[in-house]
């Protein structure tokens, strides 16, 4: 692993990880439809590392008020974690795979062999989540992709909504390495990146009628 010491949400953050599968979206990558065909939602994203290879830029995503909500929250979140279970959280940017255009954004690292994901969502959701045990499911590959990249051993998944009572504000649930998992994820990744490859080779090669 390398890191790229940017801090998130920078220009330059943003500019490293153009045309880079990044583990917020490596659910997309491992989407299928339900006769096992490819979801909109990995063509989708495909497409858009390809148009980033081919530019350069990153392609701006959309980020609606819950969205904008979730970021402002998340540095009372850190705190309240920190509170709470007495770990020291340390920030870090963008981490890159060793060898392959992959990585992931980490909301934190602690301890030695930890990691740390952040979400702040609407009622609705974090209502959801009080009532499960585990990470929600759409946050799996996430999770599991960040310990791959990191290397690391244990994540922690936080939900904070601080409209919540005092002592519901904040969820914390602890995820271990699934190597199964990991290397399932890796080799879906690996697969992907192939196929952007492919593409943009593709497209450079296109010659557009006059």
């Amino acid at each position: 692993m390398r890191i790229i010491d940017a801090p998130q949400g920078t220009p330059e953050w943003l500019a490293a990880r153009a045309g880079v599968a990044t583990a917020s979206c490596f659910a997309a990558i491992m989407a299928t439809t339900r006769s096992g065909g490819e979801a909109a939602e990995r063509r989708n994203y495909r497409s858009r590392l390809v148009v980033e290879r081919l530019t350069g830029k990153p392609v701006q995503s959309f980020q609606s008020a819950a969205m904008k909500q979730g970021t402002e929250r998340e540095p009372f979140a850190r705190m309240a974690f920190e509170a709470q279970t007495g770990y020291i959280v340390q920030e870090v940017g963008l981490c890159m795979h060793d060898t392959l255009p992959a990585g992931a954004s980490p909301d934190g690292f602690i301890n030695e062999d930890g990691g740390l994901e952040i979400k702040c969502p609407e009622l609705s959701n974090h209502l959801a989540y009080l009532q499960i045990k585990a990470e929600p499911a759409e946050y799996t590959w996430q999770i599991q992709g960040a310990m791959w990249i990191t290397g690391r051993q244990w994540w922690k998944f936080v939900s904070f909504n601080p409209d919540f009572p005092e002592h519901l504000q904040l969820i914390v649930r602890r995820i271990e390495r699934n190597e199964e998992q990991i290397k399932k994820l890796a080799t879906e990744v690996e697969k992907f990146l192939a196929e952007v490859d492919a593409e943009v080779e593709r497209v450079r090669a296109m010659k557009v009628a006059a």
